[in-house]
């Protein structure tokens, strides 16, 4: 089931997006050459406690993981590009780290991810960054009334064959609102034209994440993190997204994003 959301409760999700934004901007500063994991880790919680906040992922316990989650945010690195768990491992110079951060206030959940490049950038790696921050501005823009489910997976995968590189569709966005995950599934490719119609009220999770190598997964032996089979680099870019009658919304836009 759908539950769309009435502009009194949109503008209680930009609160809480507004929110996931600044943390995520925090992290992506202080994340530096010789910074444990772990220390983003705790910094996240200790701003999640002092703004009354609630961690979604805190006790996460979903079919696909080894749970319960014990974490407030997903740091993932390299070859890692979903479900990181913070562990104990000091940060080098050239990766490449996504951080996804999931927070509810005053019931109302808001859900986001950025991949930032550590110390000195790769070009290889820039471009794999860019291309997925293209394809979230790609599904943002045909995120509007009318449009189909379809449109906005066909976006974000029409971006990654610009680039040449494979969508994996295990995993991808999702309806949220008064809890993190909430229908609609989002898979990151489609076609136009195709599958569910977008109504004002709806808020989704759009969340394009590229490797770039193989589109295979593999799980970590700790049940939670998510490699590219092959090896190869991994980027992710996520967006709370609020439909309304004059188009979409982003509720969790960083500041440098304009």
């Amino acid at each position: 089931m759908i539950e769309l959301k009435s502009p009194a409760e949109i503008e209680r999700m930009r609160t809480t997006g507004a929110f996931v934004a600044r943390v995520l901007a925090d992290l992506r500063a202080k994340a530096a050459v010789g910074v444990n994991l772990l220390d983003l880790e705790h910094h996240t919680r200790t701003m999640i406690r002092e703004r009354g906040a609630e961690s979604c992922y805190w006790d996460y316990a979903p079919s696909f993981g080894r749970g319960p989650f014990r974490n407030t945010v997903c740091l993932s690195v390299n070859d890692a590009v979903l479900h990181g768990l913070p562990h104990d491992y000091v940060l080098r110079d050239g990766d490449v780290l996504s951080m996804d951060l999931a927070v509810s206030i005053d019931g109302w959940v808001a859900d986001a991810a950025v991949t930032t490049i550590v110390g000195t950038p790769a070009e290889a790696d820039v471009r794999l960054v860019r291309a997925t921050e293209e394809a979230l501005a790609a599904g943002v823009e045909a995120a509007r009334p009318g449009h189909r489910l379809g449109d906005v997976s066909a976006a974000i995968a029409e971006v990654a064959r610009d680039y040449d590189y494979r969508v994996n569709t295990e995993f991808g966005g999702h309806g949220l609102g008064r809890t993190m995950h909430e229908d609609p599934h989002i898979p990151n490719r489609g076609r136009p034209g195709r599958g569910l119609l977008l109504r004002p009220g709806m808020t989704l999770a759009l969340e394009p994440w590229f490797t770039a190598g193989s589109a295979r997964i593999v799980t970590d032996p700790d049940g939670w993190t998510i490699r590219s089979a092959d090896g190869s680099r991994t980027a992710h870019s996520e967006h709370t997204v609020a439909i309304t009658e004059n188009g979409p919304e982003v509720l969790t836009r960083l500041d440098d994003e304009g």
